[in-house]
């Protein structure tokens, strides 16, 4: 079935989502974030709602390196582990030949 740690992981997920919206929701009224000359006037909800996508995004960027690189190791030791496996088999047939002598 599913892992009990990630379906709590996802119930967490959305409490935490569902919380972070209630409040958003709750203030709207207007807020000014300045970055640098950059400066952008919205509803407080709108400034939160981005703020979570922005952050949810960076830390997807922040884990991609890492995950393409457990690819790469999975498939060369996929690749490793075939290789072995049939010297394995070959080793057994040479083990059989000289029993069998």
């Amino acid at each position: 079935m599913y892992n009990i740690g990630m379906i709590l992981f996802l119930i967490g997920g959305l409490l935490i989502g569902g919380a972070a919206v209630a409040f958003a929701l709750q203030n709207t009224t207007m807020v000014t974030v300045a970055l640098f000359s950059w400066r952008l006037e919205s509803s407080l909800a709108l400034v939160i709602i981005l703020a979570m996508v922005l952050g949810a995004l960076i830390g997807f960027l922040w884990l991609l390196p890492g995950s393409i690189k457990k690819s790469f190791q999975i498939s060369n030791l996929k690749r490793q582990n075939i290789k072995l496996e049939a010297e394995l088999a070959n080793k057994k047939t040479e083990v059989k030949s000289v029993v069998n002598e």
